[in-house]
C-alpha cells in the first residue's frame, strides 16, 4: 500500500477492502462469529426471561414487590433503554472504533444484568433494565457494522442472517430455562429468578473473553489515519489463513486499490446528509423494513402468551414451552434461508419473505375473524408466518448496514433500529394489548391484519428501492465519505461519496 503519510489528511491507496473479501472462509472468521455475533443469544435470552418471570415478581415472597403493570413498564424500559444506546453508541462506534465499542456495551451489559438479578424494588429494577437495554442496543450498532466489515463479501448475507436470527435460540433457552428456575422445589422463591440474570452475566463474560481476541476493522482503522496497523491486521488474518489452508492467497489486482483522503472525525452533519440528500430513496427503504418487523415481531413476541392463555386456554406452565418453539421457527428461516440473499440476491428474498409473511398474517387475521381455530392450527400459522419473517427482519440490519457509507455505517444501523422499534416496537405491543384485553378474538383479529399492511409496506419499499449488494464490496454500494475525488475522462470530478450514475438507490 502506497501512504503518502500515516496520519488523518492522507491521501492513500489501498487493497484492504478488497483484501478481506477475497479469503477463503477459515477458523478466524468462526472466532469472529462467536466473538460478536452470540451477543443476539444473550438478547433473546434477556427479554423472553423477563416475560416467563413475570409472574413471579407479582407474587408474594419474590424478594421484589411489582405489579402487574410495572412488569410492562419494565419492558418499556429495556426498550427504551435499547433505543437510546443505539444510538448514544452509534455515534461513538463511527468516531472511536468498533473494537472499543462492541467492548464497552457488552461490559455494560454484564454488569447491568448482574445488577438486575440484585433488584429489591421497582425503581432500582427498572433502571436496570434501561441500562441493560442500552448495552443491547449499543451491542446492535457495534456489531452489525464490525461482522459486515470482516466477512467476505461473499458470504456476508448468510453470515448476518444466521447472527441475528441466533437471538432466536436465545430465546428458545430463555423459555427453557425458567421452568426449572421457577420451580419452588428446586429454587427458593426469591432466588430462582435471579439466577436467571446472573447467567445471562456469566455468558456475556465468557463472550467478552472471546471478543478480546477480535481486531478493529481494518476498514475503520484506514479511514481514520491508522493504515499501518490495517495493513498489519490484514497481513496477520492473512497468515493465519494460509497456515490453515496450506494454501497461497490469490493476488489482488491493481484495479481494486481505494483512494481515501483520511480524516479523524467525520462532521455529524455531513453523515446526517448523506442519508437526507444523497440516499433518500435508501433512507425510505431502511425506515420501512424497520418500522415493519418492529411492528409485528413485538406485538406477536410480547403478546403471545397471553392470547395463548386467553383465547386457547394454554396453562401458564406451558407457555414456556410454545414460546421455546416459536424461537425454533424464528432461527430455522435465517438458518436455511440465508444463503439464498447471497446467491438468489437481496431485493428478491427480502421482499418475499416480508410479503409472504404480510400475506399470511392476513390469511390468519381472517381466519380469527370468522372462527376460532384449534391451538394447533393457530401455531402451525404464527410458526410458518415468522419463518419467512425473521430472515426478513435479520435482513433489515443487513440492509441498512450495506447501504450507507462506512463512516455512517453504525449510527446508521442505530439510527433505523431506534426510530423502527420506536415507532413499530412499542406501538404494536401497546395496540395488540388494548384488543386482547378486550377478550374478543375479533378485535385481535384486527391487530393481525394491520400487521399485514405494515409488513407489506416493507415488502413494496424493497421492491421499488432495493439495493442488488449480494457479492458486492461494502464500498462499492456506498462509496465511503472519505473517497478521494478522482478524475475522469470528461475532466470533471466526482465528489466523494457520489453514487455512479448506473447504480441503484
Amino acid at each position: 500500500m502506497h501512504s503518502s503519510m500515516s496520519a488523518a489528511g492522507a491521501e492513500i491507496e489501498t487493497k484492504v477492502p478488497a483484501r478481506l473479501d477475497r479469503l477463503p472462509w477459515a477458523r478466524w472468521h468462526w472466532i469472529v462469529i462467536i466473538g460478536l455475533g452470540t451477543v443476539w443469544i444473550l438478547d433473546g435470552l434477556e427479554v423472553t426471561i423477563i416475560g416467563s418471570i413475570g409472574d413471579r415478581l407479582t407474587e408474594s415472597g419474590s424478594g421484589i414487590a411489582l405489579d402487574a403493570s410495572q412488569i410492562g413498564s419494565a419492558a418499556a424500559c429495556y426498550v427504551a433503554g435499547a433505543c437510546v444506546g443505539a444510538l448514544f453508541f452509534g455515534q461513538l462506534t463511527d468516531r472511536f472504533g468498533r473494537k472499543k465499542l462492541f467492548l464497552v456495551t457488552l461490559g455494560l451489559y454484564i454488569v447491568a444484568t448482574v445488577a438486575t438479578g440484585l433488584a429489591w424494588t421497582a425503581w432500582y429494577f427498572f433502571a436496570c433494565r434501561f441500562l441493560t437495554g442500552m448495552g443491547i442496543g449499543g451491542e446492535y450498532a457495534a456489531i452489525n457494522s464490525a461482522i459486515d466489515e470482516l466477512i467476505p463479501a461473499r458470504l456476508r448475507g448468510r453470515v448476518n442472517l444466521m447472527i441475528n436470527g441466533s437471538y432466536w435460540v436465545g430465546a428458545s433457552v430463555g423459555a427453557l430455562l425458567t421452568v426449572p428456575l421457577l420451580d419452588t422445589s428446586i429454587f427458593a422463591m426469591d432466588f430462582g429468578w435471579r439466577l436467571a440474570f446472573l447467567i445471562g452475566a456469566v455468558l456475556g463474560v465468557g463472550i467478552l473473553i472471546v471478543r478480546s481476541s477480535v481486531p478493529e476493522s481494518p476498514r475503520w482503522l484506514f479511514i481514520h489515519g491508522r493504515d499501518d496497523e490495517a495493513e498489519e491486521i490484514v497481513g496477520e488474518i492473512e497468515g493465519e489463513v494460509r497456515t490453515e489452508t496450506g494454501e497461497e492467497l490469490e493476488e489482488v489486482p491493481d484495479d481494486a486499490k481505494l483512494t481515501i483522503h483520511q480524516r479523524a472525525t467525520i462532521p455529524f452533519r455531513e453523515i446526517a446528509s448523506v442519508a437526507i440528500h444523497k440516499y433518500p430513496k435508501r433512507t425510505v427503504l431502511g425506515l420501512s423494513l424497520f418500522v415493519g418487523q418492529a411492528f409485528l415481531y413485538n406485538a406477536v413476541t410480547f403478546d403471545l402468551g397471553t392470547i395463548l392463555g386467553e383465547f386457547f386456554n394454554v396453562g401458564s406452565g406451558q407457555v414456556p414451552l410454545y414460546i421455546a418453539v416459536f424461537g425454533i421457527s424464528n432461527f430455522i428461516g435465517p438458518l436455511t434461508l440465508g444463503r439464498l440473499f447471497d446467491t438468489v440476491g437481496r431485493k428478491i428474498m427480502i421482499s418475499l419473505c416480508y410479503l409472504t409473511s404480510a400475506a399470511l398474517t392476513a390469511v390468519l387475521g381472517i381466519v380469527l375473524l370468522s372462527t376460532t381455530p384449534s391451538t394447533l392450527a393457530f401455531m402451525a400459522f404464527v410458526l410458518t408466518i415468522f419463518f419467512f419473517a425473521s430472515s426478513g427482519a435479520s435482513a433489515a440490519y443487513l440492509t441498512v448496514s450495506e447501504i450507507f457509507p462506512m463512516e455512517s455505517r453504525a449510527l446508521s444501523i442505530a439510527f433505523f433500529y431506534a426510530v423502527g422499534t420506536g415507532l413499530g416496537g412499542i406501538v404494536g405491543p401497546l395496540l395488540f394489548g388494548e384488543l386482547i384485553n378486550t377478550g374478543e378474538l375479533e378485535k385481535v383479529a384486527l391487530g393481525f391484519l394491520i400487521g399485514a399492511v405494515v409488513m407489506a409496506v416493507g415488502g413494496i419499499a424493497e421492491i421499488l428501492f432495493g439495493v442488488d449488494a449480494e457479492g458486492k464490496t461494502l464500498e462499492s454500494i456506498a462509496k465511503p465519505l472519505s473517497a478521494a475525488k478522482r478524475r475522469v475522462q470528461s475532466g470533471s470530478d466526482v465528489e466523494s461519496g457520489q453514487e455512479p450514475p448506473a447504480a441503484i438507490v
